[in-house]
């Protein structure tokens, strides 16, 4: 038996937090908070999924969704 057994899941997915409010671009109320992964880092972002446009970019973990005893510093 391997010690990492393959994933039953056929795809990975992401949950997007929704958020209050509406775009202050478009007027939807389609706002969704979740993590990115950009040239500087990981990011909590709050987003307009109807014309992207970000509200909110907040620097998050260094490694993301895994937390390091430095993060906690």
């Amino acid at each position: 038996m391997p010690a990492f057994p393959r994933p039953q899941e056929p795809t990975v997915t992401l949950v997007k937090e929704p958020v209050d409010g509406t775009c202050p671009t478009c007027g939807a109320d389609q706002l969704r908070r979740y993590p990115v992964n950009s040239e500087g880092g990981w990011f909590q972002v709050v987003k307009c999924q109807n014309c992207l446009h970000s509200l909110s970019r907040e620097r998050w973990n260094l490694l993301g969704s895994l937390q390091l005893l430095s993060d906690t510093l």
